[in-house]
């Protein structure tokens, strides 16, 4: 009994400290929102400049009418000593390209930050992902592997065989693309 009062003491006080502790956070936010990936890649690497870094993406319809990539980009106002990150979005129909892609981008020391689906004014869908490097991580480049496919069961034996390999599922993705229709795709690391 004395070990779960411990630990119903130890739950309390974290969750009386953990207000105080975001209380001290400043958080500043920045809204990105573009319908062409290229402007992304630039609006991403002009907030990292001012000290932000990526936070969350979604593509899709805004309010705005048309079909876009939002970004969420975050800056801690209470950290000076912010290295300047850069950023790739990367965007393509097919996952080899997208893999190739990937793998080229980590061999450079970038490593995945996330993904979305978005639809491009030509009407066809992309996978994107965004990459990002920063100065002040060190160590070496990862494994990347993509899978997609259109059956959940598919989808359950690939992850578990890629698992088996030590890959880590990082990222995954719901919706109609323009080679497979509606499609899972799923993005892992190997380091």
């Amino acid at each position: 009994m004395s070990n779960f009062k411990n630990i119903r003491n130890i739950l309390l006080a974290a969750a009386v400290l953990a207000p105080l502790h975001a209380a001290d956070a400043s958080l500043d936010y920045r809204i990105l929102a573009t319908s062409k990936t290229s402007t992304m890649e630039k609006e991403l690497n002009d907030a990292a400049a001012d000290g932000y870094r990526f936070s969350k993406a979604m593509g899709g319809k805004s309010a705005n009418g048309g079909q876009e990539v939002v970004v969420a980009m975050v800056k801690d106002l209470n950290d000076s000593g912010w290295e300047v990150r850069q950023y790739r979005l990367l965007a393509a129909t097919r996952t080899s390209t997208m893999q190739k892609e990937m793998q080229r981008a980590a061999g450079d020391g970038y490593v995945y930050a996330g993904q979305t689906v978005f639809e491009t004014a030509f009407g066809g869908r992309e996978v994107v992902v965004i990459m990002e490097f920063d100065p002040a991580r060190t160590g070496s480049h990862s494994s990347y592997r993509l899978l997609a496919t259109t059956k959940t069961s598919t989808m359950q034996k690939e992850l578990q065989e890629a698992g088996a390999q030590g890959y880590v599922l990082l990222g995954l993705t719901v919706a109609k693309t323009e080679i497979g229709g509606d499609e899972i795709v799923t993005i892992l690391r190997k380091n």
